[in-house]
């Protein structure tokens, strides 16, 4: 049987999108949700990955670095696309080295509009 278990994270952060011709291009901020799933088979506990586990990973690789942050100080052009994909470059490795496989990232940057990546 494959399992499949899902953590929610929260940050604040602002950014501006120097190319867009809207009210992107001023400085601006967002409540983004960071929503990491990974895959796998249950261990002799009965768990993929304890939350707990999950949970210090992806805040001290990410949360901690981006929470409160400027995120044009941190990422060139920083487009939620682009946030997503360095968020999964960056948790992907950690969860490998453990045995488990990251299957999904969400990054939602409004209540209505998010990137979602998938494992190939």
């Amino acid at each position: 049987m494959r399992t499949r278990i899902t953590r929610l994270f929260t940050f604040e952060a602002a950014h501006r999108l120097e190319w867009h011709a809207g009210r992107c291009k001023r400085l601006h901020g967002h409540h983004y949700q960071l929503e990491v799933t990974l895959a796998g088979t249950l261990d002799d506990n009965g768990v993929i990955m304890d939350f707990d586990e999950m949970d210090a990973l992806v805040t001290e690789e990410l949360i901690s670095r981006w929470d409160h942050e400027y995120l044009n100080d941190i990422l060139s052009n920083p487009t939620a696309e682009r946030l997503a994909g360095e968020a999964w470059l960056a948790l992907e490795p950690l969860f490998e080295v453990r045995g488990v496989k990251m299957e999904s990232l969400r990054l939602w940057e409004t209540p209505r509009s998010m990137v979602e990546l998938l494992a190939q």
